[in-house]
C-alpha cells in the first residue's frame, strides 16, 4: 500500500534540499509551491484572482503578475488566505491525481511549506518536518533570495511556529548543523519502507482470511 507523506518546514528550513535527497533515493516528490504556479495560467483561477484582487494584478499581456501578487499576499494575511482558498483545492486534487501514477512505490512525498496552516494534514499518512532555528533560516533566505531580513520576517509571520510544527509532525529532521541531514533522511526512509511493507502484509493477510 503506497503511503502519502507530507514534507514541511518553514521558509529557509532546507526542505527542498531534503526533498532532493529523497528523490535521489527513488522517491517521487511533488513540489506544491512550484506546481501551484502553473495554476495561475488556469482561466478559472485567473478569473477568480482578478475578481478578488482587481485588474491591476495583471501585466500588460493580461497574465497574472506573479511578483505583484507575491508582494501583496506576503503583506496582507487576508489576501494570503484568499489566494490559498483559490489555489489549494486545485493543488489538493492535482496531488491526488499525481500520486496515482506511483502505485508501485512504497511511498510518495508532497513538499509544502504550509501543510498545517492550510488544513492539508488529513491528506497524508505521515508528516516530516524539517526544523531549523529562525535566525539560521533568515540568514539562509537573505543569501538565497538576495533580500533583506525584514522582508524575510514578513514572509515568516504567516507561518506556524517551528516548535509547533515539530510537535505535530511524525518525524523531524534537524537542519541546524547539529546533525548530518543525510543519515536522518536515510533513517526515516528505512522506517517508511518498513511501515509500507507491513501494511501490504496486513492487507494480504486480511484478504487471505476473508
Amino acid at each position: 500500500m503506497r503511503l502519502k507523506i507530507g514534507l514541511t518546514g518553514n521558509i529557509g528550513s532546507g526542505k527542498t534540499v531534503v526533498s532532493c535527497i529523497f528523490s535521489t533515493l527513488g522517491i517521487p516528490v511533488y513540489h506544491a509551491d512550484e506546481e501551484s504556479k502553473k495554476f495561475l495560467d488556469d482561466p478559472s483561477v485567473k478569473n477568480q484572482i482578478v475578481k478578488n484582487f482587481g485588474y491591476g494584478i495583471l501585466t500588460n499581456d493580461q497574465v497574472i503578475n506573479r511578483r505583484s501578487l507575491a508582494s501583496l499576499v506576503f503583506t496582507d494575511e487576508n489576501a494570503l488566505q484568499l489566494l490559498n482558498s483559490i489555489l489549494h483545492p486545485k493543488i489538493r486534487q492535482d496531488f491526488r491525481n499525481w500520486a496515482l501514477l506511483y502505485t508501485d512505490k512504497h511511498y510518495v512525498i508532497q513538499e509544502a511549506a504550509i501543510i498545517f496552516e492550510s488544513g492539508f494534514r488529513t491528506e497524508y499518512d505521515y508528516i516530516i518536518d524539517v526544523s531549523c532555528p529562525k535566525e539560521i533560516a533568515i540568514d539562509r533566505v537573505i543569501k538565497r533570495d538576495k533580500i533583506d531580513g525584514h522582508s524575510v520576517q514578513r514572509r515568516m509571520q504567516f507561518q506556524m511556529d517551528d516548535a509547533e510544527k515539530m510537535r505535530l509532525s511524525d518525524f523531524v529532521i534537524r537542519n541546524d548543523g547539529s546533525e548530518l541531514v543525510i543519515p536522518q533522511v536515510l533513517s526515516i526512509h528505512q522506517q517508511l519502507l518498513e511501515i509500507s511493507a507491513k501494511r501490504k502484509d496486513d492487507v494480504a493477510s486480511g484478504a487471505a482470511d476473508a
